[in-house]
C-alpha cells in the first residue's frame, strides 16, 4: 500500500511558477513509475507527465513541453511537477499517481493522491 500526498498548489499570476510536490509513504517508491495529472473543473482528467522509476525516463503532455519538468528524489519519496509560464487554463486540481510503469493512461496506474489545486490568475 502506498499513500501519496499532494503540496504545493496555490494562486498564481500567469507567468509565474510553483513547484508541486508529492510525497509518498512506505520504502517501496522507488518501485513505483510515477505520474502527474490534472482535471479542470467540467473536464476529464488528463495527463501532465511522468517519470519511471529510476528518474531516467520521462515523458509530458503536449501542453506541458517546454513549461512543466517532473523530477524525483527517491531518498525523499518525492516526485516533483515544476510548472512555469503558467496559464490560465493551467487551472485545475492535479494529481500524482503510482503505477507499475509510464503511463499517459490514468487507469495504468494503482495509487492516487488527493490532490492539489493550482489556479492561475491571468
Amino acid at each position: 500500500q502506498v499513500q501519496l500526498v499532494e503540496s504545493g498548489g496555490g494562486l498564481v499570476q500567469a507567468g509565474g511558477s510553483l513547484r508541486l510536490s508529492c510525497t509518498a509513504s512506505g520504502r517501496t517508491f522507488s518501485r513505483y513509475d510515477m505520474g502527474w495529472f490534472r482535471q479542470a473543473s467540467g473536464k476529464e482528467r488528463e495527463f501532465v507527465a511522468a517519470i519511471s522509476r529510476s528518474g531516467s525516463s520521462t515523458a509530458e503532455a503536449d501542453s506541458a513541453k517546454g513549461r512543466f519538468t517532473i523530477s524525483r528524489d527517491n531518498a525523499k519519496n518525492t516526485v516533483y511537477l515544476q510548472m512555469n509560464s503558467l496559464k490560465p487554463e493551467d487551472t485545475a486540481v492535479y494529481y500524482c499517481a503510482a503505477g507499475p510503469r509510464t503511463s499517459a493512461d490514468g487507469t495504468a496506474y494503482t495509487y492516487w493522491g488527493q490532490g492539489t489545486q493550482v489556479t492561475v490568475s491571468s
